[in-house]
């Protein structure tokens, strides 16, 4: 693990999740919030392993979801200091709520909300762009391209929120994260904020009457952040002589098209780094050219602006119209083979290569050898043989896995501790037994309230809470409920008598399974914690 650098213009080799977390550091951050998640979980881990967060007293430790992450870091900046929070795209989706009406609080202190976007779903359940958020909610968005400016983007976020009085979006994604490449660092890392309350607090207050007077402010913001843009560092204007075909590009995607674009460089574009969109250079890059291509990664966001902004006889290529893929990562081969065929001669058709699928033998997924869950998956099993129609509700987790081969366990998987409120709903609808698995950190995220749904019908739900001590699925993170899930249960109301515990080993296969079809057979609420330390952090240990 690299240190943060006194010396001027240090160089590290960063992957841009670390640089975005370095520069927040260098740009005097106070406090880090974070739920563990692919692909950002390492912003808060490289914040909480550098010696800086420890000599200056920096908060950086995990929160027990999305949601009470965001409140956090807002009310850090209430009290006027820089934070960040930190959680993948699916997260954004959990945090909604605080995030859309953090729009209305503003902001007192710097703060970044960084969003960390999953295109061809490499570990998530969805491939949706973060962007839509910030546009929906009208906050600020950064779209760094390379490591360099995802660095630079922190300081520059953090002066953007504290001008405006918002928070600031900042849109990661996989390829950009979890790649590494050398970054320039400033010489000393600015001083951290004192602590000040906000100037209007009214504005904090979101009752109707404050409400609509804020809601006017931040329309009229938003009009001044889109003039901000036309001149903001990380937006920019390439002169090109061949105006046949323009370019916008965005983010990621801006470095795919410099990989492959007409090395006379030729050829104009518009690089977009900083929303809300810089409309003047856009509109002179479409009066200028004959027709426009949009290369962004993700979902059409920009594309489909362009039509608020332009007038129809615009002729505008993109995903939209299949030019370029709507699913999956971009790549630079996909941003050169539509160049080429609207640009021919000037930009080349890339070579055809064989599928990855061809020449790399398929190895799905699978539970570690020794995992306890494996354990957990064999006793249920054994325990459902018993019944005509079982149906088990899963959730988000390395259990996720029970659903291939060899167990073919779960029946669904929908999002964060829908495995607890699905099968209620399923037992609500008369279905026997019904079952829900999840994992000891998702039932801390997200489980605990679906339980109480269940505890306060008594509905007939055998609930399984895989222990396995962690947040193993992204690298063995620290779980909130660890120790304490029994108590949790019964504090929430579930009957003591039906909260039981077994240590998830083969030798105690035949026990957990006769407990688990005790607990299928109880026509009640029951939640049965099968407990075994993760394998992975287990061998770290030792």
């Amino acid at each position: 693990m690299l240190t943060f650098a006194t010396a001027m213009n240090t160089k590290h080799l960063l992957l841009g999740d670390e640089a975005l977390a370095l520069g927040a550091l260098h740009a005097g951050l106070s406090g880090a919030y974070a739920y563990p998640g692919t692909p950002s979980t390492e912003i808060l881990e490289y914040i909480a392993a550098q010696p800086l967060t420890r000599e200056r007293g920096i908060h950086a430790r995990w929160s027990s979801n999305e949601k009470t992450a965001v409140e956090a870091a807002l009310g850090m900046s209430y009290a006027g200091r820089r934070a960040i929070v930190s959680m993948k795209h699916v997260g954004v989706n959990v945090a909604a709520d605080a995030i859309v009406n953090s729009a209305m609080t503003g902001a007192n202190g710097g703060l970044l909300i960084v969003a960390a976007d999953d295109p061809s779903m490499h570990s998530s359940q969805n491939e949706q762009d973060s962007r839509f958020y910030a546009q929906f909610a009208m906050l600020p968005l950064l779209e760094p391209s390379t490591q360099q400016e995802a660095y630079d983007m922190a300081a520059s976020g953090f002066e953007l929120s504290e001008r405006y009085k918002i928070p600031v979006m900042v849109r990661m994604v996989t390829r950009l994260a979890h790649s590494r490449a050398n970054v320039e660092s400033s010489d000393t890392p600015a001083e951290q904020n004192e602590v000040r309350f906000p100037e209007n607090p009214r504005q904090w207050v979101l009752m109707p009457a404050n409400s609509r007077v804020r809601n006017e402010a931040l329309i009229a913001d938003y009009r001044r952040m889109a003039e901000e843009s036309e001149n903001s560092p990380f937006n920019a204007y390439h002169e090109g002589s061949d105006r046949t075909l323009g370019v916008i590009a965005s983010g990621i995607a801006a470095n795919y098209f410099e990989e492959v674009m007409p090395k006379d460089g030729s050829m104009p574009w518009v690089k977009i780094g900083q929303y809300p969109l810089p409309e003047k250079m856009i509109r002179r890059l479409f009066d200028e050219c004959d027709s426009v291509i949009v290369i962004e990664e993700g979902q059409p966001v920009i594309e489909p602006a362009l039509r608020g902004i332009l007038p129809s006889e615009y002729k505008i290529y993109g995903k939209l119209d299949n030019t370029l893929p709507r699913t999956g990562e971009l790549t630079p081969d996909a941003v050169r083979r539509a160049l080429s065929a609207l640009a021919p001669g000037r930009v080349a058709a890339p070579a055809e290569s064989y599928p990855a699928s061809q020449v790399v033998v398929p190895r799905p997924p699978a539970l570690c050898q020794g995992c306890g869950h494996r354990d957990v998956y064999a006793a249920l099993l054994s325990a459902l043989a018993a019944y005509e129609a079982p149906r088990v509700f899963g959730d988000i987790g390395c259990y996720t896995l029970g659903y291939l081969s060899p167990f073919n366990a779960i029946h669904t998987c929908l999002d964060m501790g829908a495995s607890i409120t699905m099968a209620k709903g399923a037992a609500d609808a008369g279905v026997h037994p019904s079952v829900a698995i999840i994992g000891d950190s998702t039932f801390t995220h997200s489980g605990m309230t679906g339980l109480l749904d269940a505890i306060n019908e008594n509905s007939p739900v055998t609930v399984i809470i895989s222990d396995n001590l962690t947040t193993g699925m992204t690298g063995g993170q620290d779980s909130q409920g660890t120790g304490k899930i029994e108590q949790i249960c019964i504090g929430l109301g579930a009957d003591p008598a039906h909260v039981v515990t077994i240590d998830s080993l083969p030798k105690n296969h035949d026990e957990m399974t006769a407990m688990l079809r005790r607990e299928m057979d109880y026509q009640g609420l029951s939640v049965v914690v099968a407990r075994r330390e993760c394998i992975q952090t287990a061998r770290r240990k030792k």
